[in-house]
């Protein structure tokens, strides 16, 4: 039998970071309490203010050091005082390569009480997931430039794609979507047709194949060829300008997305704001035979730094993801579950300043209601 001892990095980062993972930590020990498991945290120092302060990104064993871990929880990168870019192709890009956190998972999910900017839609319309590839495309830095400065200057950035990386993440999508939804209790969206053809679940592949017909193209090949493995899921394709424009007008046809690094940068943040912003936006970035890394998406948010009045409900979600990778999913469940209660019957807004409670006291709520 699997051990039930989890071992935790911990990267509190910048800004709000550290105050949101403290109530985060504090929903996970409540929760290893309550479901009979244990979990054993290590905190490291790296982000802005420790960059500042020794000139040091990341130590170079730092990603040895985080394949000793079971997964990682990170708070938030960013510090108005470091030039943009280097902490974040510095830590996030690097950790994200070398580790080979290939799949960005970032659930699309309106909880009771939240108000969304999409009139009308409820939270039976904005349920899905987007899968993210997350290591290629032109986030590589594969290019160059020339001329700088001059009336003539070039600037060229590659969007690289192997189809190892395509297919793997594919894989991930099918199995998602496959795994989602079973014959008894088939995803919402699918007609009567569907289902009797079998169906429960459906993917859908966002790219730009009328354009990007090298890249694209490759992917949507590598998408049919895999959908023969998997009979319960429909495909279906949008490209990413329509996709966007469904997300608003008509997010209730989701049930999982699969896209492209970029692409899948751009509708992650759409969506996260149809389902309230990012105050309740939480993400992985998996790599299902390594570490993955668990964290809110909202950012450092300095503004609000030491003020106890930032919403920590994104990073408890975050931690909520990390039981499920675990393969805790019944405390996961629970840890969601204590997050709608207190969206629908507690929160007042999940605004900063503005949600009725401290950001302790909310991670108290969580934790209290699990």
């Amino acid at each position: 039998m699997a051990s039930r001892n989890y071992k935790i990095a911990v990267v509190p980062g910048d800004g709000t970071g550290p105050e949101v993972v403290a109530e985060g930590i504090k929903v996970l020990k409540a929760a290893a309490s309550k479901f009979g498991f244990s979990m054993e945290f290590t905190q490291f120092p790296w982000g802005g203010e420790h960059y500042l302060a020794t000139g040091e990104i990341l130590p170079e064993d730092a990603c040895d050091t985080l394949r000793r871990f079971d997964a990682m929880f990170l708070g938030a990168i960013g510090s108005p005082k470091v030039k943009p870019g280097i902490l974040e192709k510095g830590i996030l890009l690097k950790l994200r390569f070398e580790l080979d956190q290939y799949i960005n998972l970032r659930p699309v999910k309106l909880f009771p009480g939240v108000e969304t900017p999409l009139a009308g839609k409820t939270p039976a319309d904005i349920d899905y997931v987007v899968v993210r590839e997350n290591t290629g495309d032109v986030y590589t830095g594969m290019g160059g430039s020339a001329a700088a400065g001059t009336p003539d200057e070039v600037a060229v950035q590659e969007m690289v794609y192997t189809r190892k990386q395509a297919d793997r993440c594919l894989k991930y999508a099918f199995e998602l979507a496959a795994s989602r939804h079973t014959a008894e209790s088939p995803w919402r969206g699918l007609s009567e047709e569907d289902r009797k053809a079998g169906y429960t679940s459906q993917l859908t592949l966002c790219g730009k194949t009328n354009v990007l017909t090298y890249v694209c193209g490759m992917w949507e090949k590598a998408f049919h060829e895999m959908a023969k493995q998997y009979p319960t899921v429909k495909c279906a394709y949008c490209h990413v300008d329509a996709t966007c424009m469904w997300m608003v007008k008509n997010p209730e046809w989701f049930d999982v997305i699969v896209t492209t690094n970029m692409f899948g940068d751009i509708i992650t943040d759409l969506g996260a704001m149809t389902a309230g912003g990012m105050g309740i936006s939480a993400g992985g970035n998996l790599n299902p035979d390594g570490v993955s890394m668990f964290e809110p998406i909202g950012g450092s948010a300095p503004k609000y730094t030491g003020l106890g009045v930032i919403n920590p409900c994104a990073a408890i979600l975050a931690a909520a993801m990390m039981l499920d990778y675990l393969g805790e999913k019944e405390a996961a469940a629970a840890v969601e579950k204590s997050v709608a209660f207190c969206t629908a019957e507690k929160l007042k807004s999940l605004s900063a300043g503005k949600m009725g409670y401290s950001t302790s006291q909310v991670g108290d709520l969580v934790a209290g209601n699990l």
